[in-house]
């Protein structure tokens, strides 16, 4: 059963860099904008490239993102498109789980080689970005490259952490060095004026960064992993093809952000509700599709909300919302302010009876009770915040581990995970 193109999502790392979000889920897992999830981004991107055969690696906390694959990408029982997990399993051949970017598609290739096909499209999973892959195929094709790399200028105050690389005049890449430390970069200058910026622009952003983004001829890709010592794209596979085979870069120039870090994925999601956002949602002709849930519309009774989303299924009571991001069936009542925050909502309603119940023993509902203070703060799925409550870091700490679990902060930011309980009146 050959195939043009098979696209290769990968997202086994265990996401240490966003704990606690990642303490139950997968990376690609992670709730973003109010209703999608990570993995929706790059899916998405494929989908309106023309590109329906999907593979998502992962190989921690996988259940919450099979729940969400199996639900949402149903493609038409006509088609043979399909998006479908590829977790770390053990083999006769290989014991181990996966050692890097490389070695985690070396061990899925045997499902690969079932679809023969001419190319393999090698994504990641926690980027934000909207992108044509077809023109990246495009562009690989037309010059026959065996592994076509996609990249966008970098200024220096990023360029440490990424691969950086130089290319000739056609484009093809003669050096790769992956994040290279500071005494480096000048070696890595190049005049990205070539790329199509101005001169302004050029000076701004004197480096090339790889994007993390490969398409590999399929039989160059096969040759390229088999010495096993070599388990990292960047690090290792990339550098020893450059020379040996025809490595081309194709130009990004749109906006995309690496969301690994609690900071950059903080802050990609407020920008979401700005008056004009880097990450547009509402473009008609590239959707962003997440699984269908079927709420009803967001009930706000007498409340004040600047710059920010309100997603489906949301009861909000009187409460203040400035540059917020609320997500599906969050809950927040009389005189709650929340400020410069992601509020993940929840994954379900609680019945009549269970807040009855719960307000007699004293227990805070699902969702920000009465008079509480929210500032700069991620409040996960499912999470209990009483009333009187004052989430405002006052102390400025950068980073702090509550003995309980119940909160942490991390680069100033206030991070209460899944599933936790703040009782009434606590203060932070």
């Amino acid at each position: 059963m050959k195939k043009e193109v098979l696209a290769l999502i990968l997202g086994g790392g265990q996401g240490a860099r966003l704990f606690p979000l990642t303490v139950q889920r997968s990376k690609p897992a992670v709730p973003l904008g109010g209703k999608y999830r990570l993995i929706d981004i790059t899916v998405s991107n494929c989908i309106n490239s023309g590109m329906h055969h999907i593979y998502v690696l992962t190989q921690f906390n996988s259940a919450s993102l099979n729940h969400h694959i199996a639900r949402t990408y149903r493609f038409s029982p006509f088609a043979d498109g399909f998006v479908e997990i590829l977790a770390a399993e053990q083999t006769p051949g290989n014991k181990h789980w996966f050692q890097g970017t490389a070695d985690a598609v070396r061990q899925v290739m045997i499902h690969i080689a079932d679809f023969e096909p001419k190319h393999v499209l090698i994504l990641s999973g926690d980027h934000l970005y909207q992108m044509d892959y077809s023109k990246f195929l495009q562009r690989h094709i037309e010059t026959d490259a065996d592994l076509t790399v996609s990249v966008i200028p970098c200024d220096e105050s990023r360029a440490t952490g990424f691969g950086l690389l130089k290319t000739d005049a056609s484009g093809r890449i003669i050096e790769f060095r992956e994040k290279p430390p500071a005494d480096q970069l000048p070696a890595m200058r190049v005049d990205t004026t070539t790329l199509g910026l101005n001169a302004e622009e050029a000076e701004r952003r004197p480096y090339i960064a790889s994007m993390g983004v490969y398409v590999f001829k399929y039989a160059a890709l096969r040759k390229l992993l088999r010495d096993e010592a070599k388990t990292d794209f960047g690090g290792e596979v990339i550098p020893s093809a450059i020379g040996q085979y025809n490595v081309q870069a194709h130009l990004f120039n749109g906006y995309w952000e690496d969301i690994g870090t609690i900071s950059s994925f903080y802050h990609a999601n407020l920008d979401m509700a700005s008056i004009m956002p880097k990450f547009n949602l509402f473009d008609a002709d590239k959707p962003i599709y997440t699984r269908p849930r079927y709420l009803p519309s967001s009930k706000l009774v007498n409340c004040e909300i600047n710059n920010s989303l309100i997603s489906d299924g949301c009861i909000l009571n009187q409460a203040r919302i400035r540059n917020c991001i609320i997500g599906i069936r969050a809950r927040v009542e009389n005189g709650a302010t929340i400020e410069q925050s992601l509020v993940m909502g929840a994954d379900f309603y609680q019945p009549l009876e269970e807040l009855a119940q719960e307000r007699q023993h004293g227990l805070p509902w699902i969702g920000i009770g009465e008079n509480t203070h929210i500032r700069k703060a991620i409040i996960d799925k499912n999470v209990r915040i009483g009333a009187n409550v004052k989430l405002l870091n006052e102390a400025g700490r950068e980073n702090f581990d509550s003995p309980d679990g119940n909160y942490y902060i991390r680069e100033g930011i206030i991070i209460v995970p899944k599933g936790a309980t703040i009782t009434d009146g606590t203060v932070i």
